[in-house]
C-alpha cells in the first residue's frame, strides 16, 4: 500500500512541479509583453503620449535607419547604384524626413564628385539608361551643378552616337536583305 502511495505521491508531484514551471514561463512571457509594450512609446525618452512626439520619435527612428543603411551602402562601394539600394538614395530619404539633416547633407555633398565619376564611368560603359537615372538621382540633390549638366551632355552625345550606330546597322541589314541593289 505504502508503494502504492508513494508512487501516486511521485505522481503528483511530477504534474504539480510542470504546473510550476509552465506557470513561471507563462508569467514571464506575460511580463516581458507587457514591459515591451510599454516601453514602445518611450522610444527617445518621450513619456508624453502626445502623437507630434511619437511621429517625432517615428521620423528619428527612420533617420537612424536610414543613415545606417546609407553608411553600409558607402561602406559596400554601392555609391548612386543599384536603383533603390544605393547611399544616395538613402540620404535623400533621410532628407526628406528631416530636410535639415547635416549628416545627410554633408556626405551628399562630399560623395558628389565620386557620383559623377561613377555615372561618367557608367556611360563609357555605354549603359545609357542607368547613366539618366542616376544622373537624375543627383539632380535630386543639387539640380543647378555644371557638373551634371556636363554629364547630360555626354550623356546626350553619347545617345547620338548610339543612334546613328543602330541606324548605320539597319541599313546594312536592309541591305543584306535585298539582294542586287
Amino acid at each position: 500500500m505504502f508503494r502504492i502511495l508513494y508512487a501516486a505521491s511521485r505522481r503528483n508531484a511530477l504534474v504539480l512541479v510542470s504546473l510550476l514551471i509552465m506557470a513561471t514561463v507563462a508569467s514571464g512571457i506575460f511580463w516581458y509583453s507587457y514591459a515591451t509594450a510599454n516601453a514602445a512609446p518611450n522610444i527617445g525618452g518621450t513619456s508624453s503620449g502626445n502623437p507630434a512626439d511619437a511621429s517625432a520619435n517615428d521620423a528619428q527612428s527612420g533617420t537612424q535607419i536610414l543613415l545606417g543603411l546609407a553608411r553600409d551602402a558607402m561602406h559596400d562601394g554601392r555609391l548612386v547604384a543599384p536603383a533603390g539600394s544605393n547611399a544616395y538614395e538613402f540620404y535623400l530619404s533621410v532628407l526628406q524626413l528631416e530636410p535639415q539633416n547635416r549628416t545627410a547633407q554633408e556626405a551628399l555633398r562630399e560623395s558628389f564628385p565620386r557620383a559623377s565619376e561613377e555615372i561618367e564611368s557608367t556611360i563609357n560603359q555605354n549603359d545609357l539608361d542607368e547613366a539618366r537615372r542616376e544622373i537624375d538621382l543627383l539632380r535630386e540633390f543639387d539640380s543647378n551643378n555644371f557638373t551634371l549638366a556636363l554629364l547630360g551632355g555626354k550623356l546626350s552625345a553619347a545617345r547620338n552616337i548610339e543612334t546613328k550606330r543602330h541606324e548605320a546597322e539597319a541599313e546594312r541589314i536592309q541591305q543584306a536583305a535585298t539582294p542586287g541593289m
